[in-house]
């Protein structure tokens, strides 16, 4: 039983360096991109190279764990935009600030186009999947159509210029796919049309 001891503040610190790199490591990806120098985000971090090497020992893997955690937050607040918009709204809202993550974050995108973030591409499909059902489910959304569908038509956000104009591209296509999953909607059948976010 003293053998264990020490064991579990040992894990709780090592969780809390990881915690702390890749707080870090977004910071300075954002503002100097994905080569911004590793020794930095260590030192940003509090840590010295050799702790980062631990628990990142690619570059490329602590891009991936950026993005992953990027992806979780995104995901969480989705329940958030349930609870507080229509479904069709807050699955418009979603696609939005997916694109905006996707093109900001250009470096973490790369990792999901290179399929090296499956289970972030998962989360992902799991919260369309609910915002989706739950607007088929109100009657604002299509039900000929499956999540499969939705997510390959959202594809052309990994294609966004971003070096023109990326919201109003993004704005174009959204709106494009909301309106084929309203055309055919039990409430726009009935006369009643869904609210629409300019």
């Amino acid at each position: 039983m003293n053998e264990q001891g020490p064991a579990r503040p040992v894990r709780a610190h090592a969780r809390r360096n990881r915690e702390k790199l890749v707080t870090a490591a977004l910071e300075e990806f954002t503002r100097t991109g994905k080569d911004a120098p590793l020794d930095g985000i260590a030192r940003a971090a509090g840590v010295g190279i050799g702790t980062l090497y631990r628990h990142f020992p690619t570059r490329e893997s602590l891009v991936l764990a950026a993005y992953e955690h990027e992806v979780d937050q995104l995901c969480a607040d989705a329940a958030d935009l349930l609870a507080t918009l229509p479904p069709d709204r807050a699955l418009r809202e979603f696609m939005g600030r997916l694109a905006g993550l996707l093109v900001t974050k250009q470096h973490m995108s790369q990792a999901l186009r290179s399929g090296g973030a499956e289970e972030s591409y998962s989360k992902v499909y799991d919260t369309i999947d609910t915002l989706f059902t739950a607007g088929v489910a109100a009657g604002t959304l299509r039900a000929d159509m499956e999540t499969a569908d939705v997510v390959r038509a959202m594809g052309g956000l990994l294609r966004l210029d971003v070096a023109g104009d990326w919201k109003g591209q993004a704005d174009r296509q959204i709106r494009l796919l909301m309106d084929g999953l309203y055309t055919g909607a039990p409430a726009r059948a009935q006369g009643r049309e869904p609210e629409r976010q300019e």
